[in-house]
């Protein structure tokens, strides 16, 4: 095993005022630190969803874990071939290789801090995600930056059986 230290030297610190947010409701996105930001360590944001809103199809990382910690509200998330409901205050924590999505429960709303760690830089994906709800851009296009931002798609029947 490696042991990975991440290369900053100053805190991170992010104003509420100062976050960048893209979407729009019922799915918006707060940009707290990109990787680049914490030397590696790691990438988080704030995503918030409403009325049941989806956050994001099946997918996984092959080099980062990713922490979902419910701030408020009550989520689903997909957690390799498990759907666990998440509350204000649960952790759900999913390993690299495994699959993982996440929504607001059914007619629910939901408050989620998103931590990948190490980090990925991961805020143009974001703004990749509002360009393609904008229709800006062909939700094809997310095929081609996978690599790019360890974001790789996949389906999952135990997701689709849940959010149908």
């Amino acid at each position: 095993m490696s042991l990975f230290v991440p290369q900053f030297d100053s805190s991170v610190i992010v104003r509420s005022a100062d976050a960048e947010v893209v979407g729009r409701a019922p799915t918006t996105v707060r940009l707290l630190a990109d990787s680049s930001a914490t030397g590696g360590a790691l990438s988080t944001q704030r995503v918030t969803l409403t009325g049941g809103a989806d956050g994001a199809r099946p997918y996984f990382h092959t080099r980062s874990a990713e922490m979902f910690y419910i701030l408020d509200g009550t989520a689903q998330l997909l957690s390799g071939d498990r759907v666990v409901t998440a509350e204000q205050g649960d952790l759900v924590v999913v390993p690299p290789g495994a699959a993982h999505a996440f929504a607001a429960a059914p007619g629910q709303d939901a408050d989620i801090l998103i931590v990948i760690t190490p980090g990925v830089e991961r805020f143009e994906y974001f703004r990749h995600l509002e360009r393609v709800g904008l229709g800006k851009v062909p939700p094809e296009t997310l095929l081609e930056v996978q690599e790019l931002y360890d974001n790789h798609f996949l389906a999952s029947e135990a997701w689709e059986g849940r959010r149908d």
